[in-house]
């Protein structure tokens, strides 16, 4: 089954026609007969979203049983992708680096990630030329950094070990506080608190999201995020 025969699978999921989810796409009917058939190159980014916002995976709509499904290597390069950088002046790009991408769900949460990445197995690996050094990949879950950053799409990221006394002020993280005994992650903004340097500030992308201020000693584990890609297609 190729990627356009599972779209299809999943407009007929929804109980859709092909009338209906074109209207919902903001398509024509033959558009969608079109792509089902395979007489389009490329996915367009509108068909995802539909289905993003009805709670598919950006990347589980590929495989048969719509399940996280990856090849053993991603390489970008042959993939309609968008790939942005967030890079300190201090970073040293790396013409390409294999990257191991992490599935947080598999595990036990990001500080048992972060404590034993070694043992820890990767469902892939992505290859990306000219970033900066990154430790690791996971996928973003949630909407608090949308538009900028889509459940579903891909972040790379450098783990910070010294929390207290590296934080770069308004960059973007990978954050795991603790919330009444439990793990909380998350991406977002880290800026200085008015309630002073015992806290930091969350800030989401997303407007319908508040600031929320935390105590740095409940942050359990945080990462600088230096990538995200978004996949439109695949090959």
């Amino acid at each position: 089954m190729n990627a356009f025969e599972k779209i299809k699978k999943a407009r007929e999921m929804l109980g859709l026609s092909q009338s209906d989810f074109a209207e919902s796409v903001g398509v024509t009917q033959k558009d969608v007969s079109l792509l089902e058939s395979g007489n389009k190159k490329f996915i367009p980014n509108k068909y995802i979203d539909f289905l993003i916002d009805k709670g598919f995976d950006l990347n589980t709509i590929f495989d048969d049983t719509l399940k996280l499904n990856y090849k053993n290597e991603i390489d970008l390069k042959t993939l309609n992708e968008t790939t942005k950088v967030y890079q300190l002046r201090t970073d040293r790009n790396h013409d390409i680096q294999n990257i191991p991408l992490f599935n947080l769900e598999a595990t036990a949460g990001l500080v048992e990630l972060f404590q034993n990445q070694g043992d820890q197995t990767p469902i892939d690996t992505i290859r990306i030329p000219n970033l900066p050094k990154c430790d690791g990949a996971v996928f973003v879950t949630g909407d608090s950094m949308y538009p900028l950053l889509k459940s579903g799409d891909i972040i790379a990221y450098k783990q910070i070990h010294d929390i207290s006394n590296e934080i770069f002020w308004g960059e973007m993280y990978l954050v795991s506080v603790e919330v009444s005994g439990e793990e909380y992650i998350s991406v977002k903004y880290i800026q200085k608190s008015e309630k002073g340097d015992q806290y930091i500030k969350l800030v989401s992308q997303n407007q319908h999201h508040q600031p929320k201020d935390v105590l740095l000693k409940k942050v359990r584990a945080l990462a600088l995020v230096k990538a995200s890609i978004r996949i439109n297609a695949m090959r």
